[in-house]
This record gives C-alpha cells, sequence and structure tokens, in this order.
C-alpha cells in the first residue's frame, strides 16, 4: 500500500463513520517524521473512538498497523501514527481549539470527497 493508498483508506474509514470535513494535509515539505496528515470532525467522543476504531481495523485489514495511538480514553482527540500518515480524530471544539490546518498552515490541503 502507497502511502497515498493509506491517506485515501484512512479517509475512507473515517467517512464510514459520519466523520465531518476530512481533509488531508501534505506534510512532506514541513515535516521529516511523516508526509501526511488526515484530519477529521466528530460530535461526541464516542464517535470519535468510533472513527478511531474504523480506521484502526481498516487499515490492520490491509495489513498495516499503527506505531502509536493516543488519546482513546478521553476520545477528544485521538491520534493514530501510521509513520508515514497520522490520522487526527477530534471532536468539533478541539480540532478548533489546536486549529492544526493554521499552525501548519503552508501544508498543501485537499478535501475528501466520498
Amino acid at each position: 500500500m502507497t502511502i497515498e493508498e493509506m491517506s485515501q483508506a484512512v479517509c475512507k474509514a473515517a467517512s464510514d463513520k459520519k466523520a465531518r470535513d476530512i481533509v488531508v494535509m501534505d506534510m512532506r515539505e514541513l515535516s521529516p517524521s511523516t508526509d501526511y496528515f488526515v484530519v477529521c470532525s466528530a460530535n461526541t467522543a464516542t464517535q470519535v473512538r468510533a472513527i478511531a476504531d474504523s480506521i484502526e481495523e481498516q487499515l490492520q485489514e490491509a495489513g498495516v498497523d499503527f506505531f502509536h495511538k493516543e488519546g482513546y480514553r478521553e476520545g477528544e482527540w485521538v491520534l493514530l501514527d501510521y509513520g508515514d500518515v497520522v490520522a487526527h480524530v477530534f471532536m468539533q471544539e478541539a480540532r478548533e481549539y489546536y486549529a492544526l490546518e493554521q499552525l501548519w498552515g503552508d501544508a498543501k490541503l485537499s478535501v475528501y470527497e466520498d
């Protein structure tokens, strides 16, 4: 699986659980640690965890395991680190507060369309 296919698989898995505002941030020119961020929003902590579970399950079925997971218990912001692709699943308020799209404003953004 290429990193582009992996980022699209993350997007699809998030979309399957009704994630909102899914964007892919191209980090290749900005970060030595990852190539893409996939950022999405959810309404509740339960939905954040369901989206994270969907991403984890669908990538695991494709033979890809994450390196690190953070924030699952709290459910406000779950980070799944797949090395070249990092998924960020936020409750809307946390997404607005941390504003990754603004923090990494030089990243090229593409909006995921299902």
